[in-house]
């Protein structure tokens, strides 16, 4: 972005950190009637600070049109719901959260998460900014402001009464292009004794994997710990401890507190993950500006896959409609002449057409009728749930195919 400034620290930003060419919003999708109309194209270049190192990609769409109709529903992934019901399990264990407790969730999406503290009395809110996913939520009996988080937000919770013991977001924290006023909102919004908890793909393993698909308009910035641990020190929040986690290729959870509290001791674990990033070279610019190379060649490997299919007469279909799906096909060029559908559990996901390729979106149920020699997993990051969802494909010889790091076979 030259001529931009940093988001977090404010420094000029020069270095290219991936350019994924031109690109749609990957949620956009497509009704039929919309096939013939024009559909905006925005560049997918993300850029590094050799300030802060903080990944970040320039703001073309505002967040109120991006998520003011959201085509994505947590509780359709049973890992992504065993994952929520886990983490609550493990809060309740570790910080003695009960009935007096407050636990507040931002872009809480329709309820996947605060449903299993609803079910043990403990005291929720979510606060979701897509109305009509939020409706979802409020239909569960989980109370759900519909609006977005920031200051103004936080400040308008706490007049009402809301102030966290638990404060938590997943996968929320690279979807905010006002970085600090967000986090900013969160020191409003919690209690001198709170936690903090946020979940969000961790850059070391999107680089060291090849991830660039995680790469997407609704992604405005991407965290390795040294980079996130600077954002909530300049709002006066410390993190005292992390988790490495496996979802979505590779994610953090980090935990944060008032600067103020010294209840709660820093975990070892941060100081070897920072470590770890330091050695692998990511609080210097050199392999930040080598990445463009990894993802070239998995854009070949794909292409190089997808055309021997072709040419042997086999057919490849895809599983899934997700985001990242999205960024990998219209950054590879791969279009309905490769792939004639792709499937999805969504029902709504299912009749509309992926943005950019136009490929449609049909009910998984589609599979079993027309035997695809591949199913290309677009959601590679719970392709074992869906090897599981999907075996029966093994009885006509169908075989699997995961794109990320590698473009690999399976079965």
């Amino acid at each position: 972005m030259p001529g931009k400034s940093c988001r977090f620290c404010k420094a000029p930003l020069h270095h290219s950190f991936c350019d994924l060419g031109m690109s749609p919003l990957s949620n956009s999708y497509l009704k039929e009637e919309d096939l013939s109309g024009r559909e905006p194209f925005y560049p997918l270049h993300a850029y590094v600070c050799d300030a802060c190192f903080l990944v970040q990609l320039e703001e073309f769409e505002t967040p109120d049109l991006i998520f003011s109709d959201y085509a994505y529903f947590s509780s359709y992934s049973e890992s992504w719901l065993k994952h929520a019901e886990k983490y609550v399990t493990d809060m309740i264990k570790r910080f003695q959260f009960n009935e007096s407790s407050q636990v507040v969730e931002i872009a809480s999406n329709d309820g996947y998460l605060l449903q299993y503290f609803k079910e043990k009395n403990i005291p929720v809110l979510g606060i979701e900014p897509a109305a009509n996913v939020a409706d979802v939520a409020i239909a569960k009996g989980i109370p759900t402001q519909t609006k977005f988080f920031g200051v103004k937000t936080a400040n308008e919770l706490v007049k009402e009464g809301f102030q966290a013991d638990l404060l938590l977001g997943n996968n929320v924290l690279a979807h905010v292009p006002d970085l600090n006023d967000f986090v900013a909102g969160m020191k409003i919004a919690l209690k001198p004794r709170g936690v903090i908890t946020m979940e969000f793909p961790h850059l070391l393993r999107l680089m060291s994997e090849h991830q660039f698909d995680t790469i997407y308009h609704e992604h405005f910035s991407y965290f390795s710990l040294l980079t996130v641990e600077k954002v909530f020190a300049k709002q006066g929040l410390a993190l005292f401890d992390i988790e490495e986690l496996t979802t979505h290729g590779g994610s953090l959870r980090i935990f944060a507190k008032h600067v103020e509290d010294v209840s709660k001791p820093i975990s070892s674990k941060i100081v070897e993950l920072k470590k770890r990033e330091m050695a692998f070279g990511l609080d210097k610019l050199p392999v930040y500006k080598s990445f463009q190379k990894s993802v070239a060649q998995t854009k070949e490997n794909l292409i190089k896959f997808l055309k021997e299919a072709k040419k042997q007469g086999k057919t490849v279909i895809g599983y899934g409609a997700p985001a990242k799906g999205n960024t990998l096909l219209n950054f590879c060029g791969v279009g309905k002449e490769f792939i004639a559908y792709t499937v999805d559990r969504s029902p709504h996901k299912q009749g509309r057409y992926l943005p950019g390729t136009h490929i449609p979106v049909k009910s998984p149920d589609e599979i079993q009728k027309t035997k695809p020699d591949y199913l290309l997993i677009l959601p590679w990051n719970i392709k074992t749930e869906i090897m599981q969802q999907m075996s029966y494909i093994n009885s006509w010889g169908g075989k699997f195919v995961t794109p990320i790091p590698v473009t690999e076979v399976i079965g």
